[in-house]
């Protein structure tokens, strides 16, 4: 069976992927992606960027906004501005987790468009990942539908319908900080060295 990977989506998605990555005394990393927003409804996406440079717009929103070629590169390159320094603060010198041939868990905290969840798992395929699974708390059905066709394994606790915001289905949507994730990353290495050595230990 294939060493299996967790990966957060931050910064909300790192929070339910260190609960993932104890459970199954995985290493736990980020899956840097960032949403492109709408100007004026960010909560709506056309489109996501990855690190790398790599990209995922969705044209039918774009065109429906009546975005122009200027405002999609404008917002794209803040957000690869914003992905290049939340890879510095959350992983410093540290190069990211070697991912060919494991079972791949990317967490996130929920979906509406799918155009984030899409993007990272575009930009995991370079990478050859044994396998692909996406697993999250919610997302419409519709866009369960679309992700479960580009995935090995699609994994959500409810595809409400009628659906609204993510947040409106959480008791606490509060702001995850950089500095959580910062932590949380650094308790689950902690963890997965102290499993790695009790597996190698005198006696295994």
């Amino acid at each position: 069976m294939p060493e299996i990977v967790v990966l957060g989506v931050p910064r909300g998605g790192v929070t339910l992927a260190y609960e993932v990555a104890r459970a199954l005394h995985a290493p736990l990393d980020v899956l840097l992606s960032r949403k492109l927003g709408v100007p004026g409804n960010s909560e709506l996406a056309f489109g996501a960027v990855f690190a790398g440079g790599g990209r995922y717009l969705d044209q039918k929103t774009v065109q429906a906004a009546g975005m122009d070629a200027d405002a999609v590169e404008r917002i794209a390159a803040e957000a690869l501005q914003e992905l290049n320094r939340r890879a510095l603060a959350y992983r410093s010198d540290r190069p990211p987790l070697q991912l060919a041939g494991r079972t791949v868990i990317l967490v996130d905290d929920g979906i509406a468009t799918g155009a984030s969840a899409f993007a990272a798992i575009e930009s995991l395929r370079p990478l050859q990942p044994a396998r692909v699974v996406l697993a999250v708390p919610l997302a419409p059905p519709a866009t369960g539908a679309w992700l479960r066709t580009v995935v090995d394994e699609f994994v959500a606790l409810d595809l409400p319908h009628p659906f609204q915001a993510v947040g409106s289905f959480y008791q606490n949507f509060a702001p995850v900080e950089d500095a959580e994730v910062v932590d949380l990353l650094r308790r689950a290495r902690l963890a997965h060295a102290l499993d790695s050595s009790h597996a190698h230990g005198p006696g295994s």
